[in-house]
């Protein structure tokens, strides 16, 4: 990844994050550990690492607190761990700034590949990271949409657009791919890393959320389609002037 990048786990089990600790450090990370929930917000805003690994129950403020009160002064990525088995954890912490999320039991290399596949979607990554197939543009324009990459500013119709990291992601991802239908599994591989497992429901989460913000129909969508048992489909087209 280039330089050594600040990894922050915030994380109470303190096995559990020194053994996080050890394999990342391995792996050429610099990573530091916080082990209550109410230290890692002024801590996260006063160290700006790279990323911050984040675990939902924590003594003293819970990781939902701490996302939501950092996510509007940090632009790093969020990667968030829970030890509970329900959708409703994974989908408060993607609405609240979370990017993505692991569930425990962590498997290290899991937890790595993660890692790498959100510090590869932010400024500053080593070149050669980005897939070969992604334009290599800052800026692209759609009628009156303008999704400025290196800005992270989306503006529709002159109204800014304010959207997650994880949101703004899949639009560049989608709107860099105009025209081509993108399955679950490809945008679930260049976002985070992972395949499709056929019940992870983020991607659809995220889309009906981004379909929303950007003022798409909700029960007939024109600009971002679902094109069944293949994927989702940008329309270039579907954009006023």
């Amino acid at each position: 990844m280039g330089e050594s990048k600040h990894i922050l786990v915030v994380e109470d089990d303190v096995r559990l994050a020194s053994l996080i600790q050890e394999y990342l450090q391995q792996q050429g990370l610099k990573v530091s550990i916080e082990h209550r929930g109410d230290r890692a917000v002024p801590r996260i805003l006063t160290e700006r690492p790279d990323l911050v690994v984040l675990d939902l129950m924590l003594p003293g403020r819970d990781g939902l607190d701490v996302c939501r009160e950092i996510r509007p002064s940090f632009s790093g990525p969020i990667l968030m761990l829970t030890a509970r088995d329900e959708d409703v954890d994974q989908i408060v912490g993607l609405e609240m700034g979370a990017d993505d999320y692991v569930n425990k039991p962590v498997q290290p290399r899991v937890l790595l590949a993660r890692i790498r596949a959100l510090l590869r979607r932010f400024p500053g990554h080593a070149e050669g990271d980005t897939p070969s197939d992604v334009p290599a543009v800052s800026q692209l324009v759609f009628g009156n949409l303008r999704i400025n990459r290196a800005a992270r500013e989306v503006v529709l119709a002159g109204q800014a657009v304010e959207l997650t990291t994880n949101e703004f992601e899949l639009l560049w991802l989608l709107a860099s791919r105009a025209g081509h239908v993108l399955s679950r599994d490809l945008i679930l591989s260049t976002l985070r890393g992972i395949g499709y497992d056929g019940l992870d429901r983020s991607v659809d989460l995220a889309i009906s959320r981004l379909r929303k913000k950007l003022g798409d129909h909700a029960e007939h969508p024109y600009r971002i389609k679902t094109v069944r048992a293949r994927g989702y489909l940008f329309v270039a087209a579907g954009w006023g002037k």
